[in-house]
């Protein structure tokens, strides 16, 4: 019996061990989760939103007249997508940018989508999207921003 509960008590021991040793790690890793701020990834999200909207008021004309323009501009985003993609630890922002860009979704992408489908969009449908396509430019912009930057992180 007494054999037993001192199995016991080594086993209730490296266990503490075990969640102390886990908590530790954690604590480590989540002050490493998040890339530092970045310059250019927030001067791209804040150019982006801006030609993002100016682009959207022209949807109550016909859709092949910006073509090309819509081009160019997806492909804005797709660079800017990829640049955050390609941060270290920036998978949060990273991951905006997907939901942002897609297609399938209602921001940006869809929006896009919308509109060359229908060639036209109504100004009712048009302000409503902004709004929203707005608010997940801001997200990307909050997370980019709310990044420590560089010279407020120390050396130790």
């Amino acid at each position: 019996m007494g054999e037993a509960v001192q199995n016991s008590k080594c086993k209730v021991q490296s266990e503490k061990y075990f969640a102390i040793s886990l908590i530790i790690s954690l604590i480590f890793l989540s002050c490493s989760m998040i890339s530092p701020f970045n310059q250019r990834a927030y001067e791209q999200a804040t150019e982006l939103k801006v030609e993002a909207l100016s682009l959207m008021d022209k949807a109550v004309r016909p859709f092949s007249e910006y073509r090309s323009e819509v081009s160019l501009f997806r492909l804005n985003v797709e660079k800017a997508y990829e640049y955050a993609k390609g941060l270290p630890k920036n998978s949060f922002t990273a991951k905006q940018w997907e939901i942002l860009k897609d297609p399938n979704r209602k921001l940006l992408g869809g929006f896009l989508k919308r509109w060359e489908e229908k060639s036209k969009l109504s100004e009712v449908f048009i302000q409503e999207a902004k709004t929203q396509v707005a608010e997940g430019f801001d997200t990307i912009i909050e997370l980019e921003s709310g990044k420590r930057k560089p010279e407020e992180i120390s050396n130790r």
